[in-house]
């Protein structure tokens, strides 16, 4: 084989899978089965799966009068970039007005931002508690999210999905947990997701995997639950499906970290366990495509990149 032959067998791998150069660090080879293929014209992820399609990113508006900065304040951005992809859905996970989700802090910046967008479907994190019992959350959210304390369900086309609240030192993760596995006998269906403020996995530098958690995890996988969307960590990651224990697994979890929505950035620490594709240069918004029997995604940062794309089968 000659020279020329064995550089383009080397380089080929990386034009056929998005995220190879895209992200902080390039992620670990999948299994043949798993492989995420590049968005080439006719076979993008998400023109190939039929469904109604949703954004998700958390983490987003700037306190009222906060200057923009290259890394900061990005949600107008990033607004306009979620807008782009026409949802039918946007969900929000959490931390969606700084920098202590007051009325007023709503009303001058997330409104005239992500707040315009119809199909809101939010979720408090931890800035939301920063008024008592997360009230400006719930005033501004009346009419999108039920009253405290914060957990719901929802469908979308053929799938549910189950909003949760986090924030386990506010209210009861135990009596949610019970809640969860009610809702998920009740509304048995081939694809669900969960979503979050806390991530169960995150290799971030700031805030990284939270334990608390892990009991609503283990109801998901019970139910065998396919999507986990979560922010807190100002970045975006993508693990591989992972059980709650922190292994990776065939009928796991896929898991997704989408905390890039405008606010600021953070870095990354040492990778966990799963973690496949990373990235922090750019604030950003996740796309999902919701089928009957599989879904797609896309994370595209407001520069311009396409970092991760790709489709699976529900489980």
């Amino acid at each position: 084989m000659s020279a020329r032959r064995r550089l383009l067998a080397l380089l080929l791998p990386c034009l056929l899978v998005v995220g190879c150069a895209g992200g902080e660090l390039a992620p670990k080879p999948e299994p043949a089965r798993d492989r995420v293929r590049a968005a080439v014209t006719g076979t993008e992820p998400l023109a190939r799966i039929r469904g109604p399609l949703v954004v998700a990113a958390g983490d987003i508006a700037c306190p009222p009068g906060e200057s923009v900065t290259e890394d900061g304040c990005r949600h107008r951005k990033t607004a306009r970039l979620a807008r782009s992809f026409k949802p039918r859905r946007v969900l929000l996970l959490g931390d969606t007005q700084y920098d202590d989700a007051k009325p007023a802090e709503y009303r001058k910046s997330f409104d005239s931002s992500w707040g315009t967008m119809r199909g809101l479907r939010p979720v408090p994190g931890n800035h939301e508690y920063h008024t008592h019992h997360a009230r400006g959350y719930y005033l501004y959210f009346r009419d999108q999210s039920p009253s405290h304390p914060g957990w719901y369900s929802f469908r979308v086309g053929s799938w549910r999905i189950f909003a949760l609240n986090s924030n386990c030192g506010e209210v009861s993760c135990h009596k949610q947990s019970r809640w969860l596995n009610w809702a998920m006998k009740r509304f048995d269906r081939r694809c669900s997701a969960i979503m979050m403020h806390h991530p169960r996995y995150s290799s971030g530098d700031v805030h990284g995997s939270t334990t608390e958690v892990k009991a609503l995890w283990e109801v998901a996988l019970r139910h065998r639950t396919d999507v986990a969307l979560a922010g807190h960590d100002h970045v975006y990651e993508r693990f591989r499906r992972m059980n709650a224990a922190g292994q990776p697994a065939k009928h796991g979890i896929l898991s997704f970290v989408a905390g890039a929505g405008g606010r600021s950035l953070y870095g990354f620490d040492r990778p966990e366990q799963g973690s496949l594709v990373r990235d922090n240069r750019a604030a950003g918004v996740l796309a999902l495509r919701l089928g009957q029997r599989g879904f797609a995604w896309k994370y595209r940062t407001i520069d311009g990149r396409t970092v991760d794309a790709g489709m699976r089968r529900c489980v």
